[in-house]
């Protein structure tokens, strides 16, 4: 049992990583797009609602990194990790599926075809919200850690 739930621990880093990964391909592609596409005389990367949209994105991207490698160094370190790897896991795929539908927002129409590299990622993305459990999982997970570090004297 403890060797299976090692294993979760890891495994729900590894998701992390992966949404962490996807979310950063999918900002790299709607900055990107951004910077090309231009609508009324101007790219939309100077329309206050994609400056806004980018920035947003790249704050989740950022967070659900340094959460990430939290989870990461402290299994390193050979101590229990499983309410870190499972916020780590909750807030990366989360984030990672906002951050991708944003991209796709950005890319517009052009989103749906297959020339375009987010339409993968627009795919991709949903699994990892599912893969090592369930965000409702998660939230169990860790309310249930948080109930044994902070239980009542």
């Amino acid at each position: 049992f403890y060797q299976m739930m090692d294993g979760v621990e890891v495994g729900r880093v590894n998701v992390a990583a992966r949404g962490c990964g996807v979310a950063n391909r999918a900002f790299e592609l709607g900055v990107a797009y951004a910077q090309q596409r231009e609508t009324f005389g101007k790219k939309i990367a100077e329309h206050q609602a994609v400056l806004f949209r980018l920035a947003e994105m790249a704050t989740k991207i950022e967070a659900a990194h340094q959460m990430m490698v939290k989870a990461a160094r402290i299994k390193d370190k050979g101590e229990r990790n499983d309410l870190e790897a499972g916020m780590a896991k909750y807030l990366a795929s989360e984030y990672c599926s906002q951050v991708v539908e944003d991209s796709f927002r950005i890319h517009g129409g052009y989103g749906f075809s297959k020339e375009y590299e987010i339409e993968r990622l627009y795919r991709e993305a949903p699994m990892l919200l599912i893969g090592e459990g369930t965000a409702d999982i998660q939230r169990m997970i860790i309310g249930r850690r948080l109930l044994e570090d902070y239980k009542l004297k």
